[in-house]
C-alpha cells in the first residue's frame, strides 16, 4: 500500500496535461497511473479539474540572513515559497552575512537556517575577488555553482568581478557560474528623481549587452559553465544565441517582472518597482517571451530580493535612494500563468520554465517534475481562479510588492513536500547539497 495517491484531469507529466493518479510512498513517486486507476492506498485525494504540477524550483533566491535578517529570513522566504508552490529554492550568497564566499560562510548560512525551512533549501557560493583559491573548497562543500557580479552589487562585502577575473574564476573550478551581467562602464549616476524614466535611463539596454558578451567570452575562452542571471535587455538575446550556436556551456534565465511589467505604466515614486537590471519597455518583454517560446531562455525564477519598507524610500519616492530588487517568490507562478495563457502558452509550458528547467540547471534531477523516482513536491493549482493581490497576505517579512491590486488568475490550493502537506506549523525542508559533493 503506498502514503497518498493524488489524482487530476489536468496533471502535467512529460511535458503535457493529462488525466493520471499519482502515488507516493515514502516521500517520492513511486507509480504514474490513469487517473481511474483502483489503488490501494492511506489517502486518496481527488482533485479534479484542479490542476497538478510538479514543485516549482526557483534558482534565485535572496533570504539574506543572517547578517540581514530584518530584510527577508529563512522561515518567512520558505512559507512564502510553499504558499506559491515552489517547494525548492536555491539561496543567493549575497545581502546575507557573511556572504557565502568560503566554506567557512556557508556553515553560517546552514547553521543559521537549520530547523526553519519549510521547502527544500540549496546554496549558491560567491565569486568575489581574492576568492578564487577558496572556490574548490567551497563547491566541495555542496554548493550549486558561484554567482559573480560584473557591476556594483548594491552591498560593499561583495564586490565585483572584472571579465578577467570571472575568467580566473572559471578557470579555478568546474562549476555553474551565475552572472549579474551588467557593464559598469556603461551605467550612469541615477539622478534623486521619482520619475522611473530618470532611473531606467542610468541603466540602458547597452550596459547588458556588453556585460553578456564579457561573460561570453570568458566561457568561450575556459570552456565554462556560464548562466546569465535575471536577463532584461532583449539586445542582448542575439549574443546569447550566437553562443548556444557556437557549442559554448551559456544559458540564460529571465523573471516574472521583466515578462510582464511595462515601464511606461510605472508611476511617479512607485519604488517597489525598482529592481537592477530595470523593467523596460512591452515591445522588449515581447521579445523576451518570444525567446522563452524556442527555448533560447530556458528558466523563469523570481530573483526574489526583499530589503524593509524603509529602503524603499516611500517617504521621498526617490528612485535613486531606493533599494533595487523585487519580492516574488509567493506569487511568481501566478504572475507568469496570467500572462502566458493569454499568449496561448500551456500549464506544462510555465512547468518547463518555472520547475524542470531550473531543476536542470542545478542537477536536481529528482525535483521538477512528476516521474517515477521523483520526490513527491506536488502542487494543486486552480488555474481559472481569480484573486487580487493583497499584501497583507504575503509571507515573506516586509510584504512590499509592485502587484499589490492586481488581479491574477490561477491559485495554489495544496502544496506537498516529499507527499507531506506543508502547512507552516512544522519546518520539514531539508538542505540540498550538489551531487558528488
Amino acid at each position: 500500500m503506498v502514503d497518498l495517491v493524488v489524482r487530476s484531469r489536468r496533471a502535467v507529466v512529460g511535458g503535457s496535461e493529462q488525466p493520471a493518479a499519482v502515488s507516493v510512498a515514502g516521500g517520492r513517486i513511486v507509480a504514474v497511473d490513469d487517473y481511474a486507476a483502483v489503488l490501494q492506498t492511506a489517502e486518496d485525494v481527488d482533485l479534479g479539474d484542479l490542476a497538478l504540477l510538479p514543485g516549482l524550483v526557483d534558482t534565485h533566491v535572496h533570504v539574506n540572513e543572517p547578517g540581514r535578517t530584518e530584510w527577508e529570513g529563512f522561515a518567512t522566504a520558505t512559507r512564502a515559497a510553499a504558499a506559491g508552490g515552489v517547494t525548492a529554492i536555491v539561496d543567493m550568497p549575497l545581502n546575507s552575512l557573511p556572504p557565502t564566499v568560503d566554506a567557512d560562510a556557508l556553515a553560517v548560512k546552514q547553521n543559521a537556517a537549520r530547523g526553519q525551512i519549510h521547502v527544500d533549501v540549496g546554496f549558491w557560493g560567491g565569486a568575489i575577488p581574492g576568492n578564487t583559491g577558496a572556490l574548490p573548497a567551497l563547491h566541495a562543500a555542496g554548493v550549486y555553482g558561484f554567482k559573480a557580479f560584473l557591476a556594483d552589487s548594491g552591498v560593499p562585502e561583495f564586490p565585483p568581478l572584472t571579465p578577467d577575473q570571472l575568467g580566473e574564476a572559471l578557470r579555478a573550478v568546474d562549476a555553474q557560474f551565475v552572472v549579474h551581467a551588467e557593464d559598469p562602464d556603461h551605467l550612469h549616476a541615477a539622478v534623486s528623481s521619482p520619475a522611473y524614466a530618470d532611473f531606467l535611463a542610468s541603466r540602458p539596454p547597452d550596459a547588458e549587452h556588453a556585460a553578456v558578451a564579457n561573460a561570453i567570452e570568458a566561457a568561450r575562452v575556459t570552456g565554462g559553465r556560464v548562466h546569465i542571471l535575471h536577463l532584461s535587455a532583449a539586445s542582448a538575446l542575439p549574443l546569447i544565441a550566437r553562443a548556444r550556436a557556437d557549442g559554448l556551456r551559456v544559458t540564460a534565465e529571465t523573471c516574472p517582472h521583466y515578462l510582464t511589467l511595462d515601464a511606461a505604466e510605472i508611476p511617479a515614486g512607485a519604488t517597489e518597482f525598482k529592481c537592477c537590471p530595470p523593467i523596460r519597455d512591452a515591445a522588449n518583454a515581447d521579445r523576451l517571451w518570444a525567446a522563452l517560446a524556442e527555448g533560447l531562455i530556458t528558466c523563469v525564477v523570481s530573483d526574489h530580493s526583499p530589503c524593509t519598507p524603509e529602503l524603499k524610500r516611500p517617504d521621498t519616492g526617490d528612485f535613486a535612494a531606493a533599494w533595487g530588487g523585487i519580492a516574488s517568490v509567493q506569487l511568481g507562478l501566478p504572475v507568469v500563468w496570467t500572462a502566458a495563457r493569454a499568449r496561448g502558452h500551456s500549464l506544462a509550458d510555465v512547468v518547463s520554465w518555472m520547475a524542470q528547467r531550473p531543476a536542470d540547471l542545478v542537477g536536481l534531477t529528482g525535483k521538477g517534475r512528476i516521474a517515477v523516482g521523483a520526490d513527491a513536491d506536488l502542487v494543486a493549482f486552480d488555474p481559472a481562479a481569480d484573486f487580487t493581490v493583497d499584501p497583507v497576505r504575503l509571507h515573506h517579512r516586509n510584504p512590499v510588492t509592485p502587484y499589490a491590486g492586481k488581479v491574477l488568475t490561477g491559485v495554489v490550493r495544496t502544496t506537498w513536500l516529499r507527499g507531506r502537506t506543508v502547512t507552516g506549523d512544522a519546518p520539514r525542508g531539508v538542505f540540498l547539497t550538489r551531487e558528488g559533493s
